[in-house]
């Protein structure tokens, strides 16, 4: 997952940043409510984790804000990406106050990082309509495990590689464009070029080879995963 993080607390942000990045997701942390909303605008996030007392600029004595106000933002702007809020308020009503902003789920601090993570993959299977066991022909993948097979024989797949199958799989048979994979695998500051994508669409293809799917070129439109007719 491509995960932004909104933390003002360096020290949290770098664990939990240190904890999702160890399990193979991509984080961008923002300290402070400006640096967030831009991003946020600029680059395509699978889920965001979201603190709610922050400052409003990164510069010293800029003033304090509400995560609140920077997730209505973005949900008036019908941005429908899930939302995960971690605070030490614990409260019922900033609860509720924070659902009925849009956020989509809730965790009160101090909080288990392996909840963490799990609450998120729960939130972003939801939000793309996606089983956590995906089966085309001979080929299986399990998001939860991230762990793909081919004849009942495990692929030992590099991080990029699982990345563009399950992207290409959520859900079976959805045509995803170039662009939307390089988005999904560039970094804020290292953009995915196009050869580099085709490079990891080419080294799939000859693994995923008698497993009954095969990546199909839409020419103009991007990739798409089929079943591969039985004989």
């Amino acid at each position: 997952m491509r995960i932004l993080l909104v933390e003002d607390d360096p020290v949290l942000q770098a664990v939990v940043q240190r904890s999702l990045t160890d399990r193979g997701h991509r984080v961008e942390a923002a300290g402070d409510l400006a640096t967030a909303s831009h991003w946020w605008r600029v680059q395509p996030f699978d889920a965001v984790l979201l603190d709610l007392n922050l400052p409003l600029h990164e510069r010293p004595g800029s003033g304090m804000g509400s995560g609140l106000m920077l997730l209505r933002e973005v949900r008036s702007r019908g941005d429908k990406t899930p939302v995960l809020v971690l605070t030490a308020r614990n409260r019922t009503d900033e609860r509720i106050a924070g659902l009925d902003a849009g956020a989509d789920d809730y965790l009160g601090k101090p909080f288990e990082l392996a909840e963490v993570e799990a609450r998120l993959r729960a939130l972003v299977r939801r939000s793309q309509g996606a089983d956590d066991l995906v089966q085309m022909g001979r080929l299986q993948l399990e998001r939860q495990a991230r762990c793909v097979r081919v004849n009942g024989v495990e692929l030992n797949l590099p991080a990029r590689e699982y990345e563009v199958l399950a992207e290409l799989l959520s859900p079976p048979g959805r045509t995803v464009s170039k662009k939307a994979l390089s988005d999904k695998l560039s970094d804020l500051q290292d953009a995915l070029a196009d050869n580099a994508l085709e490079a990891f669409i080419s080294r799939l293809r000859k693994k995923l080879a008698g497993s009954g799917a095969s990546i199909r070129t839409l020419r103009g439109l991007g990739y798409r995963v089929e079943e591969e007719p039985q004989a």
